[in-house]
């Protein structure tokens, strides 16, 4: 084992780290005042998330729990380069590849060894490349806002290209052909790290990765089979953040500070004192208070001072089911339009049909159905009567502008017109006007008053 060899590249290593720890501190002011602007949904647009690095350290031919085919491991150099995206506070994926030789012995002392066997192996891994997906499972910590140490575990999938030289000199005899430079393989990595914060810039990397060979020639020879050769990994390295200083590093930010830096921006905190004031505002009118007992606020009341018992609808108005004016409670026919000289009940001339008036809900142009029975008996004269024509006036009550008002008793003549021709009367034998309120028949201080307003009169000519 070349210990002088491993020294010299762990001392090197150690000296670049501080020596651009120190170069990088002075960007580290405007990376942690980026960071303060980054938003919790707002994307991996606002982080640097590319990493490059490079590493040195110990390669041997076994893992934390298996050997190969000798019983005595020897360590030897080696060194690599890595290139990760982070897709995430907790996830990125890494391409990765390293190199270096790999030796070892068959020592009698450790362990009976057969007569005729192999007494060491030595080979050159030329390259042995993987993308494997790493996981950062300590992204968040809830104890510091900022975290200055990162576990992390990976696993994937790679090719190696070796060549045993010892006991047997594979280099440029591999392949189906024997004309190959070296053998290839796939293997699987598998591994655990922990990072180190330098600075926004910088981190220092420690790694242990197990590389599971799908064959059995890593070392020259074969074992009893089923098996699969084995190398490990044992690294040191520094890695860079690539990208925009106006940005941190996606690695080191900790969504919780983030969220709460969030929720701490003084124009949300503004906006939620605000909504607090109005809360108050409202809660001290009393918006619940009823004084009449209709089941109604005062606040939404149109009808206060409703008499005990009388039924309501929404706006605490009296129920008037037939829109005749008159409150259910006190009409005697509450599902048939009346009059109140008959206590709500029809009169005797309501056959008549000149002179009559088709009712409307408020703000409305769209025809109740109470009203077709009217409508249907009047589109009879008249096309019975092909000498004969209709004037239709719209009206409304008072609510809402004199313009709207306007317009919305002209659609309320036309919603008539349109029935009248559709059952079969010629347009040119209708006409219409809008009066808007100006033509109340009761009063408009009153809910039933505004009822009677809210109409189409009808004339036969």
């Amino acid at each position: 084992m070349n210990y002088s060899t491993i020294k010299k590249a762990v001392v090197f290593s150690l000296v670049a780290v501080l020596g651009l720890a120190e170069a990088s501190n002075a960007q580290d002011a405007a990376s942690s005042s980026a960071s303060s602007s980054a938003k919790v949904f707002g994307g991996r647009g606002q982080y640097r998330t590319w990493n490059l690095g490079i590493n040195a350290g110990v390669l041997t031919p076994q893992v934390a729990f298996g050997v190969n085919d000798f019983n005595k491991v020897n360590g030897n150099l080696g060194y690599g380069l890595s290139l990760r995206k982070q897709l995430g506070h907790a996830f990125g994926v890494e391409l990765a590849g390293h190199r270096g030789e790999l030796e070892a012995e068959n020592d009698p002392a450790k362990s009976f060894v057969p007569a005729g066997s192999y007494t060491a192996f030595e080979t050159d891994l030329a390259y042995a490349v993987s993308l494997a997906g790493v996981v950062n499972v300590a992204t968040v910590d809830f104890l510091k806002r900022e975290n200055n140490v990162n576990f992390i575990v990976k696993a994937g999938w790679g090719i190696a290209g070796y060549a045993p030289r010892v006991p047997f000199d594979w280099k440029g005899k591999a392949g189906d052909n024997r004309d190959e430079k070296y053998v290839q393989e796939s293997f699987f990595p598998v591994g655990t790290g922990v990072k180190f914060k330098v600075s926004e810039r910088v981190n220092f990397d420690l790694a242990y990765t197990m590389n599971f060979l799908d064959g059995d020639n890593l070392d020259g020879i074969y074992g009893k089979r089923p098996s699969s050769d084995k190398w490990s990994y044992t690294s040191a390295g520094i890695e860079f953040s690539l990208g925009s200083s106006a940005k941190p590093n996606l690695d080191w930010v900790n969504p919780v500070a983030l969220m709460y830096d969030e929720l701490k921006d003084p124009t949300l905190r503004q906006e939620v004192e605000a909504l607090k004031g109005r809360v108050s505002a409202l809660e001290a009118q009393d918006l619940l208070k009823d004084s009449d007992g209709d089941g109604v606020a005062d606040k939404l009341d149109k009808c206060p001072g409703t008499e005990a018992g009388v039924k309501v609808d929404g706006s605490g108005c009296p129920l008037d089911v037939d829109a005749d004016g008159i409150p259910d409670s006190k009409d005697a026919c509450p599902t048939v339009k009346g009059t109140a000289e008959y206590n709500g009940c029809p009169g005797p001339d309501a056959g008549m049909v000149s002179g009559s008036a088709i009712q409307f809900e408020f703000d409305s142009s769209v025809l109740r159905t109470d009203a077709y029975p009217l409508l249907d008996k009047l589109s009879s004269d008249l096309r019975a009567n092909s000498s004969s024509s209709v004037q239709l006036d719209g009206h409304a009550s008072s609510e809402g502008t004199t313009e709207y008002n306007m317009t919305l008793s002209r659609d309320r003549a036309n919603s008539v017109k349109t029935y009248l021709v559709n059952s079969g009367v010629a347009a040119s034998r209708i006409s219409t006007s809008a009066f808007g309120e100006s033509r109340p028949v009761a009063s408009n201080a009153t809910e039933a008053g505004r009822m009677q307003n809210r109409r189409v009169e009808f004339r036969m000519q």
